[in-house]
């Protein structure tokens, strides 16, 4: 499987994250272009961001709405937004790029 996905788990509740909207964008110059708009599913995953055999090497960015997804579970959260720069060196590799997330903080890490 050649491809982008990602997990957004609530650290907060202790549960995945479902509904955030998340965006793929690739770097192109200066600026960065979309690839696909998402949302993860009720198990906190959008299982894939580009499809098997589209990816290319390069400078990605996701995007997770974190602002609408706390908006709609009534919290107030700090982070709008958070944004995960990251480099794909071999493009015949998949990508996991998980994010923990709270209202107050996340991270995330090279998953598999």
């Amino acid at each position: 499987m050649r491809s982008v996905s990602t997990h957004v788990l609530d650290i907060h509740r202790g549960r995945p994250a479902a509904g955030v909207p998340v965006t793929l964008e690739k770097k192109d110059g200066d600026a960065f272009a979309r690839i696909k708009q998402a949302e993860t599913d009720a198990d906190g995953r959008v299982k894939e961001l580009v499809a098997e055999g589209q990816l290319t090497s390069g400078t990605y960015r996701i995007t997770f709405d974190t602002g609408s997804y706390f908006a709609a579970q009534g919290v107030e959260g700090f982070y709008p937004e958070a944004s995960i720069v990251f480099v794909v060196r071999d493009a015949g590799a998949h990508y996991h790029v998980p994010l923990l997330l709270s209202a107050h903080g996340y991270s995330t890490y090279r998953g598999s």
